[in-house]
Parts: C-alpha cells; sequence; structure tokens
C-alpha cells in the first residue's frame, strides 16, 4: 500500500484476494456437518439432518445442529429452549388428530420423550402450559425460624451446631449451621465471642 496515496498495489491486491479466498474455505469447512448430515432450515431454525434405524425403518430426524451429539449409533436431540405455548398446542392438537407420537416428533424436531411428557401431563390434567417455579423451597417454616431465634435468645453461648442438633429433635428438619447463620442474620442476632475479661477480686471490689 501507498503510505502517501493510501492505495493498494497490485501486490497487495493479490495477497488480499489469497486471504480472504482462505477465510472463504475455513468458514465452509467449519459449516460443514459431520458424519454426512446436513444443515437444512426448520421451524426457522438451521438444525441438521439425520436417520436412525428403529425396527427395520429409517427414520428422519432434525436435531440442533449446535448440541446434537451421537451415542451408540443413534442421534440424541438436545432441546435448546422451552417450548412455548403455541409450539405446545400443535403437538397436542396433532396428537389429538391421530397422529402418532414419532411422526409428531419428525414434523416438528422434538425429542419423542418430551412429546410424551407433554401427552401425558395434558391426559392428567388437561394443561400443557409450563410450571412457573419461584426456586427451591425453603428447608425451614416461619414457625421454625421463630422455634430457632426464640432458642437462641433463651441461651446466647449456643453454637449453630447446638441449635441444629435442638431444631433437628424438636422438629425432625435438618439443617446446616450454615442455615442457621443465615436465618438468625435476618433478625440480627450474629455470632459472637465470649469476651474473656480478668476476675476481679477482693482488692480491686474495694478499689
Amino acid at each position: 500500500m501507498d503510505k502517501v496515496s493510501g492505495k493498494l498495489h497490485s501486490s497487495d491486491m493479490g495477497v488480499n484476494e489469497n486471504y480472504h479466498t482462505h477465510l472463504e474455505e475455513e468458514y465452509a469447512n467449519y459449516r460443514k456437518p459431520p458424519d454426512g448430515a446436513r444443515i437444512v432450515r426448520h421451524n426457522d431454525e438451521s438444525v441438521r439432518e439425520g436417520y436412525i434405524r428403529n425396527g427395520g425403518k429409517e427414520v428422519k430426524l432434525f436435531t440442533s445442529a449446535l448440541k446434537a451429539f451421537q451415542c451408540n449409533n443413534r442421534i440424541v436431540m438436545a432441546q435448546r429452549k422451552h417450548l412455548d405455548d403455541f409450539l405446545r398446542g400443535r403437538i397436542i392438537g396433532r396428537l389429538e388428530c391421530g397422529r402418532t407420537q414419532l411422526e409428531v416428533s419428525e414434523e416438528l424436531g422434538i425429542s419423542q420423550s418430551v412429546i410424551s411428557r407433554l401427552w401425558q401431563r395434558f391426559q392428567d390434567d388437561g394443561n400443557v402450559s409450563r410450571c412457573y417455579s419461584t426456586g427451591r423451597p425453603r428447608v425451614t417454616t416461619p414457625n421454625k425460624d421463630r422455634y430457632l431465634a426464640v432458642t437462641a435468645k433463651r441461651n446466647r453461648r449456643s453454637t449453630a451446631s447446638d441449635l441444629s442438633s435442638q431444631l433437628s429433635s424438636a422438629t425432625g428438619t435438618t439443617v446446616s449451621r450454615q442455615t442457621v447463620y443465615r436465618r438468625l442474620g435476618h433478625i440480627g442476632l450474629y455470632a459472637r465471642r465470649p469476651v474473656r475479661c480478668v476476675p476481679l477480686t477482693a482488692t480491686h471490689c474495694r478499689l
């Protein structure tokens, strides 16, 4: 390149063309699907098209191009995200029309185990919407938290291990020391070391 004019010489252009050709080859190799499968568009998503043997016949499966993997010569489908309510309705609608779970799995590219669980849930309670939870439930109830607080205030020298043992014997609930620390910390009770003082003698009292 000419530093003054900023123009590319013919030699520089040749180097750039070779570089871009190399990048295109690398990208093509990167996009090349393994095991002879090919990448196709299915349900607005790039997926890998593959086949498995099922009872003497070949079954086409669409699996995620990024998370599908092979195990014992079977393509195992990996679900990347939760199914929305619309897709759940499509699955139930096809099954109610007499389609088999395997046929629905082939058409929609969804694991047959997911379809089976969804269909079983629909038959049990008639609802296929996703259940949202607030997380793992607390191991202690408000009454048990109050028990820890009252016990700790009655005996200020009790350790977290002692309080955990007392709670277990009283309610049958086993908690860790860290849980006891957190529950007491919520009400302002924290671990303290007892103060060690020099014992006073009669001379000290006269002073």
